[in-house]
């Protein structure tokens, strides 16, 4: 039963570095340049972390079978996580985000299809 949770684990994380893979593929083709993945804070982990003209995106991404089910899988407790370590990246990285910072979600889908909400909520909007 362990082994079996175990596997179940590793197949999951695996699955979730690919989507992350996809996703800054996406960004980076998108002119985006990755300033950070996978960044730990207090208040938890953001996924990617990249900028443009000085605009800092917080992406999440979210990996289910279809884009549908990965563009409604983010709570409102990881919304509210994801503005807290954006706060912590940007006391940390003053720098970024000269001109401004918004909340983008990447949805990937079991054939590895990749769409971006961008400013897909606010902080204010918890």
């Amino acid at each position: 039963m362990m082994q079996t949770r175990s596997l179940i684990g590793r197949i999951a994380h695996a699955s979730g570095i690919a989507a992350e893979d996809a996703a800054c593929a996406a960004v980076a083709a998108d002119g985006w340049t990755i300033v950070a993945r996978r960044k730990r804070t207090a208040a938890g982990e953001v996924d990617v972390v990249a900028e443009k003209a000085g605009v800092l995106a917080i992406i999440e991404v979210k990996s289910r079978p279809t884009l549908a089910e990965a563009a409604v899988a983010l709570s409102a407790r990881q919304r509210a996580r994801l503005v807290a370590a954006c706060e912590i990246v940007l006391g940390e990285h003053p720098e970024w985000g000269a001109n401004g910072v918004r909340f983008d979600i990447l949805v990937v889908d079991a054939a590895g299809r990749v769409r971006r909400i961008a400013d897909a909520f606010r902080a204010g909007e918890l």
